[in-house]
């Protein structure tokens, strides 16, 4: 027994040291980097050859200090990333692009016209030892990419000139030496002049196709490359950074003859200023050209819009900017000519614009590098600050992330620079299009932005930012002025923006109660469900606020769904429903949290009785469905009732139709550009007794308009997977510990039985041979596996329970996953007791009849017939699942085994013929009803699939047919018929049973052919015993009475 558990021991030891070096976190591998890379070497020996061909560029030297008060953090301010590149001839391209990729399944090239221009540009080194008086000497590396799908800039790790290309994306790496001096002047510039050195893209003389080389298999691994040291690279920086002088510009040009292989067109450079730099405000002529009188009369002035006017302007407007852009509005009121209607604002719009026709579908803006400045105020209370930013447009298609990191511009993008005041709570901007500087380079700075954050919201007004873009211009107007806005998520309400009590105003309750008084006839379903069903409601809470919170966080939904019914009734569509407003309550409210809301945090307990007016809730909030097919409704406004009593929303929806601008101008029944005719209901399950009804949440959307009507679309209805709600969450993590102290109580148990087992065949050496080994190794395996696995023995610890922080700081789970441990070691060790006990007197009977091997029980045939079973079975199992995840359904056939493990000892006391008793009674029933007992809980506490987590245990998956809920009532039948024939077989002598199911010519069983040796009444241990000389034949026999 001793050398049992040191062995228990040793195998834990082993698993444990297994685990922890096989226990790397995959994500780790993501930042590893050799720390013994070559560092990079620097040589300055062409700064001769640079000052020769950049003497024309370059500034001459002056009298001043040495070059150098300048040089703190030179690397990062000279340093820029994802600028832009082009060049304006086509006849000598830089490098090719293979634009043939397939991109999300689809097959064909993907549009060439997707693809970005960038470039970017680290200062590498600065020789400080060997300044001039005007200049130092650097090193830096340009690498210049064509790319589609994401962003580069990563800084390369080595100085050497490289090219690479592969479908999609281009990518050149050019390492400089060069000089960098400074003008003279307020008005001066940093100048870089640099020569480099390049392996580049080999060009076919055939200017009508340079490229063929790439059509060719195998270009990625060898492109055809020829080395080029004539580059000439010109940068120049601004040295204030200002609306009209934060462009970083510059060429890239080819010192070699335009008949050379080598020679290319030049390129173009453009970038701004890193985040390093000190914006100076010094463009108040420009400000008061476009926002003199303050503040401006647009649209949004006099429309009684509540807007925010705290002291936190700038901080909410980088927050609600910083991630998400802003959506461009059509010009759905324009009523001039289609060019001017359809026009992108002062934007020059690409091909992909175009092709929206003035719709802007997809279209966004990005605000980018928000600057402020908080001024005093002339002689006014107000707050006054001054603000600057960029304005990029973002492409349809393009992803708004990699738009936002870009710093090129050009003419999609707008500088801006203005003010906003307290008073007014507008933000207004001159905006100066693409590249502007001293000279008035460009189109100029013919642009106003003015921008809100409101306060007050409606089913017409759901936008946290809004805001104009029009044209200076007078009289000759060169586009209609163009709206932007940013939808509210109840995400982003909090911090100071709540605290200045934004709002919402309901304006269709009346038409939501028509709704529900359509839906809701007297029936006796509807009887029912008031009687007998409890929904989601306002319960006991810290205030009344913290109720309603709570129970906006039930309604809301993100979940999968499917049509009702019809030819795509399993399609799945992602359905996300966020309340906004749920009676007085606007977004979420914390009670230790929140300070906007005057209300007392006294405690909330819900009443016992209410009328049915009482209990309805205004509800407001927004409806996506995320599918090609619902395209029509993907996104609507809702705002009506909640009916707590029967779990129903009744709202009114509006969508929004301002896309069709050329078609809706003369709507006259549309609300602000909303075609608000359409309803909307959604019903919730129950919060209990979840069996009786299927616990689903259904959304029902239809329109109201006649089948002629343009804006008419086909009913929706969906139903979702089923749902759960806060209280069933927090139920099902709570579970852990309830699990855990069932397979403290259901293991300490199984020991018992166990022992009454060993007890048992003390007395019964005789029956001792006619155990099943197979049986007895189907539960070591079962107990062996949590050991070697990590799984649970019994009930299954889901992953969930794994990465919840509440349960890694319980104490009481730690302890009771330890001593869940012990007690499986404790019950394997004793399995491999019993195992040896039997393997042992098996041993012992084949030493009375050493020449007649047959008359011992043997599990040879048991463990075949047994085999033959279970492959049997696990081959319907896969023909079931069509053949798929096979790996996946062995681990789940693997519990099923367990559950059967009386089979080998049914079919062996067949094959045996037994007239004896092997099993103790409490041993196999008691040991079927522990195995049992996970699928009675799963029965019983989880009547349906948990929508959370996959798997509720380590071999019952209640998604697989066998693990159903016909699987929990299937499995015990089964596994308790089995333990009935065993004790059938036990009862009755195998004669009897003979005797029994013999019908006459029809004979279940054969008669008795083997007689087996039975073993004097009871034989100790010793009897194994071995003789002092080591001989395996002279055994002593001691009987006891």
């Amino acid at each position: 027994m001793k050398s049992v558990f040191m062995l228990g021991f040793f195998l834990i030891l082993c698993i444990r040291l297994v685990n922890a070096a096989i226990g790397i976190d995959p994500n780790g591998f993501g930042d590893l980097r050799s720390t013994k890379e070559p560092p990079m070497t620097f040589k300055y020996d062409r700064i001769d050859e640079v000052k020769k061909e950049c003497s024309s560029i370059m500034p001459p030297d002056s009298n001043q200090k040495p070059y150098g008060k300048r040089l703190y953090r030179f690397k990062d301010k000279m340093s820029f990333i994802n600028g832009d590149w082009w060049q304006e001839l086509d006849k000598a391209p830089l490098m090719p692009f293979d634009d043939h990729h397939k991109l999300n399944g689809s097959d064909g090239s993907l549009d060439p016209n997707s693809s970005l221009n960038l470039v970017s540009f680290w200062v590498t080194d600065v020789d400080r030892a060997h300044r001039s008086k005007n200049s130092v000497s650097i090193n830096g590396i340009l690498q210049v990419a064509i790319t589609i799908g994401g962003l580069y800039g990563a800084k390369p790790y080595s100085n050497n000139p490289m090219f690479n290309i592969y479908p999609g994306h281009s990518e050149l790496t050019i390492p400089f030496q060069g000089i960098v001096s400074d003008s003279e002047g307020n008005d001066g510039e940093t100048v870089m002049c640099l020569l480099g050195n390049a392996m580049l893209p080999y060009r076919y003389p055939d200017s009508s196709n340079p490229w063929d080389w790439v059509k060719e298999p195998g270009y990625i691994n060898q492109p055809p490359l020829i080395q080029d040291d004539r580059i000439l690279l010109v940068i120049r920086y601004p040295k204030a950074f200002t609306l009209t002088k934060r462009t970083i510009y510059g060429s890239l040009k080819s010192l070699n003859a335009k008949s050379s292989q080598k020679y290319f067109d030049e390129v173009k450079i453009s970038s701004s200023l890193s985040a390093s730099a000190n914006y100076e405000f010094s463009s108040e002529n420009l400000v008061s050209k476009a926002c003199t009188p303050y503040p401006y009369k647009d649209n949004f002035t006099n429309t009684g819009l509540g807007l925010y006017k705290g002291a936190d302007f700038c901080l909410i407007l980088e927050r609600f900017t910083g991630q998400d852009p802003l959506t461009v509005v059509p010009n759905w009121k324009c009523n001039q000519t289609n060019e001017i209607c359809s026009k992108l604002g002062p934007f020059e719009s690409d091909s992909r614009i175009k092709a929206t026709n003035g719709s802007f579908k997809g279209v966004r803006l990005s605000l980018q590098d928000v600057r402020c400045e908080e001024s005093p105020s002339k002689g006014q209370k107000s707050k006054f600050t001054k603000v600057a930013a960029v304005i990029r447009v973002v492409s349809p298609f393009e992803d708004h992330y990699n738009a936002g990191q870009r710093t090129g511009l050009n003419n999609m993008t707008l500088s801006a620079e203005g003010m906003w005041e307290s008073s007014s709570g507008q933000l207004c901007m001159i905006g100066c299009l693409g590249i502007v500087d001293k000279d008035g380079i460009g189109i100029g700075c013919d642009s106003r932005i003015c921008l809100y954050i409101p306060l007050s919201f409606s089913i017409k007004q759901r936008s946290i930012i809004l805001g104009t873009i029009s044209s200076l211009k007078e009289g000759n107007s060169s586009f209609f002025p163009l709206t932007f806005e940013k939808l509210v998520r109840p995400s982003e309400l909090y911090d100071q923006y709540t605290e200045s009590h934004p709002y919402y105003t309901y304006s269709k309750i009346d038409l939501a109660g028509t709704i529900l008084e359509k839906h809701e006839p007297f029936s006796f379903q509807t009887v029912i469900k008031k009687s007998f069903l409890t929904f989601p409601k306002v319960e006991d809470a810290d205030s009344y606020l913290v109720g309603l919170s709570l129970l906006s966080e039930d309604l809301t939904l993100h979940h999968p769904a499917v049509p009702d019914s019809g030819p795509n009734r399993f399609s799945r569509t992602d359905v996300q429903f966020e309340i906004l407003s749920l009676g007085p309550l606007f977004g979420h409210y914390w009670s230790l949290q929140n300070d906007s809301i005057t209300e007392e945090d006294t405690p909330y307990h819900a009443k016992t009785t209410y009328t049915e007016r009482q209990l309805l809730l205004n509800v407001s909030g927004q409806l996506s469905l995320f599918g090609g097919q619902y395209g029509n409704v993907s996104d609507i406004l809702v705002e009506g009732l909640y009916y707590p009593v029967v779990g129903k929303m009744y709202l009114v929806g509006c969508r929004d139709v301002r896309a069709s601008w050329n078609v809706l101008y003369e709507s006259m029944d549309l609300e602000n550009g909303l075609d608000c005719l359409i309803e909307v209901v959604i019903s919730y399950p129950p919060t209990a007794t979840r069996w009786m009804v299927n616990p689903t949440a259904r959304i029902s959307i239809s329109s109201q308009r006649n089948e002629f009507d343009p804006l008419f679309f086909k009913p929706v209805n969906l139903q979702t997977v089923p749902i759960m709600y806060r209280a069933q969450r927090e139920d099902i993590l709570s579970r852990r510990g309830v699990e855990g102290i069932l397979q403290l109580l259901t293991l300490s148990v199984a020991i018992g039985f166990i022992l009454t087992e060993l007890f048992y065949i003390k007395e019964n050496a005789n029956a001792v041979p006619f155990v099943s080994l197979v049986m007895l190794s189907v539960q070591a395996v079962g107990y062996g596996i949590p050991l070697v696995t990590g799984a649970e023995a019994l009930f299954k610890k889901t992953e969930s329970y794994e990465k919840s922080s509440v349960l890694e700081k319980s104490q009481m789970v730690r302890v009771i996953d330890y001593t869940v441990k012990i007690l499986v070691l404790v019950s394997f060790s004793l399995t491999l007791r019993l195992y040896q006990k039997v393997w042992r007197a098996r041993i012992r009977l084949q030493t009375r009849a050493p020449h007649e091997p047959a008359r011992v029980p043997s599990d040879r045939r048991v463990l075949i017939v047994t085999g033959l079973v279970h492959v049997l079975g696990f081959v319907c199992v896969l023909v079931v699942h069509n053949l798929q995840q096979w790996l996946a359904e062995l681990e789940e056939y693997v519990g099923l085994v367990q559950d059967f493990f009386l089979l080998p000892q049914v079919i062996g006391n067949l094959i045996w013929q037994i007239n004896c008793k092997p099993l103790r009674k409490s041993y196999f029933i008691g040991l079927t009803v522990i195995r049992l007992l996970p699928h009675v809980y799963d029965y019983i506490r989880t009547p349906i699939p948990n929508p959370y987590f996959s798997e509720d245990y380590e071999f019952v998956n209640p998604h697989l047919d066998f693990y159903s809920k016909f699987g929990d009532i299937g499995i015990p039948v089964i596994a308790i018929l089995l333990a009935v024939v065993v004790h059938v077989q036990q009862k009755f002598s195998y004669e009897r049973l003979v005797e029994v199911l013999d019908f006459g010519k029809f004979r279940v069983l054969p008669r008795q052919t083997v007689a087996y040796e039975r073993l004097p009444p009871v034989v100790a241990e010793a009897e194994m015993t071995s003789g002092g000389n080591g001989d395996v034949g002279t055994r002593k026999e001691v009987e006891v009475e």
